[in-house]
C-alpha cells in the first residue's frame, strides 16, 4: 500500500509527522497504529499492505523519532498521548479509529485508551502493554541498555552510507528467517537514516528514548485500567529471535483473565517481537485481527 499524504500536526514544541496509507479514513475504517521505542512510522509497511482497500493506515513518528525527531521534551508516555490526542483532533475523523501499538506504541495506545476511552473504538494490543520483566531496584536507564542492547547501540553508530545501514539491519538476529520482505527492510532503514555520508545515523534521538525509560517501571499499570475491547498479540520469541518474550503467555493470559469478555490474547506462532509486525506471518495474522475489529 502507497502513502496517500503526509500530515503535519500542531503539538507542543512544533510539528507532529504522520502518514496515511489507503484511502481517505472518511471513506474507510480508521486505524491509528503506533510505532515501538526506537522505530518510526514505516514499521507498518508489511501491514498497511495487509489492509490494502480494507482501512486507512494512519502511522505517526513519535515525538524524537523519524520526521518528528526534532520535537523537543518532554517526553515519556503523557508527552505521547497529548501528541496523539492532538493528532486524533487533527484528523477529524468521521467514525472512533481502532488503536494498534506495538511494544512502547501498546504502552502509549493502552493509556490514551485507558484515560480517553470515548476516543477509540476498540484497542490491539502488539506484543507491548504489559509489565516488562524488571528485577527490583534496578536503575531505568541501566535496564533499557541491557534489554534493548543492539538497538539502543544502533543510535550511536554511524554509517557511511545507505547501503551499510541496509546491511546492519539485514545483519540484525531478529530478521535472520527470512520472513520480512527485503523491500521493506530497505524502506524501513533509509527513512530512518539522516545525515551525509559518510557520517549518517539513525533519525531516533538517544534523548528522547531514555526521556520514555523514566516511566518504565509504571508502563503497564494502564492495560489494567482499560474499560474497552482490548486484543492483546504476543510473540514466543524475544527482540533478537531468542525463546524468551518480551510478554509472556501466561502474564498476557492473566491480565486477560481480569475482564473476561472485553480482554483477549492470541500468541502468533513462529514470530519474533519485530517480525510480529514487518514479518509476512505476523503482518497477515495482525492484518486479519484488524480487519475483525474493525468490522465488529
Amino acid at each position: 500500500m502507497s502513502l496517500i499524504d503526509r500530515l503535519q500536526v500542531p503539538v507542543s514544541g512544533g510539528e507532529l509527522t504522520a502518514y496515511r496509507f489507503g484511502e481517505p479514513s472518511g471513506k474507510l475504517p480508521a486505524v491509528l497504529a503506533v510505532h515501538g521505542i526506537t522505530g518510526t512510522s514505516h514499521a507498518w509497511l508489511a501491514i498497511s499492505r495487509e489492509l490494502s482497500g480494507r482501512a486507512s493506515l494512519i502511522a505517526p513518528d513519535l515525538r524524537g523519532r523519524g520526521a518528528s525527531n526534532q520535537l523537543p521534551a518532554p517526553y515519556g508516555i503523557a508527552a505521547h498521548v497529548a501528541d496523539l490526542v492532538a493528532l486524533l483532533d487533527h484528523l477529524e475523523l468521521e467514525q472512533l479509529p481502532l488503536l494498534v501499538g506495538h511494544s512502547l506504541g501498546a504502552y502509549i495506545c493502552a493509556r490514551l485508551a485507558a484515560d480517553h476511552p470515548e476516543r477509540v473504538r476498540s484497542l490491539l494490543l502488539i506484543d507491548g502493554g504489559l509489565s516488562l520483566p524488571v528485577a527490583e531496584n534496578v536503575d531505568p536507564q541501566q535496564f533499557l541498555d541491557a534489554f534493548l542492547g543492539p538497538a539502543i547501540a544502533r543510535l550511536r553508530m554511524t554509517f557511511e552510507n545507505p547501503d551499510a545501514y541496509r546491511d546492519w539491519w539485514r545483519a540484525h538476529p531478529a530478521f535472520q528467517r527470512g520472513d520480512v520482505l527485503d523491500s521493506d527492510l530497505t524502506a524501513y532503514a533509509d527513512y530512518d537514516l539522516v545525515g551525509e555520508p559518510p557520517e549518517m545515523h539513525s533519525s531516533v534521538s538517544e534523548t528522547a528514548i531514555r526521556g520514555d525509560a523514566g516511566d518504565l517501571f509504571e508502563m503497564g499499570a494502564a492495560a489494567h485500567r482499560l474499560d474497552v475491547d482490548t486484543l492483546l498479540m504476543c510473540a514466543p520469541r524475544g527482540l533478537l529471535d531468542e525463546p524468551n518474550p518480551m510478554q509472556p503467555l501466561a502474564l498476557c493470559e492473566s491480565w486477560a483473565a481480569e475482564a473476561p469478555g472485553r480482554r483477549r490474547v492470541v500468541q502468533v506462532p513462529d514470530v519474533n517481537h519485530y517480525t510480529l509486525v514487518m514479518g509476512a506471518g505476523g503482518a497477515g495474522a495482525v492484518g486479519g485481527a484488524v480487519l475483525g475489529a474493525v468490522a465488529a
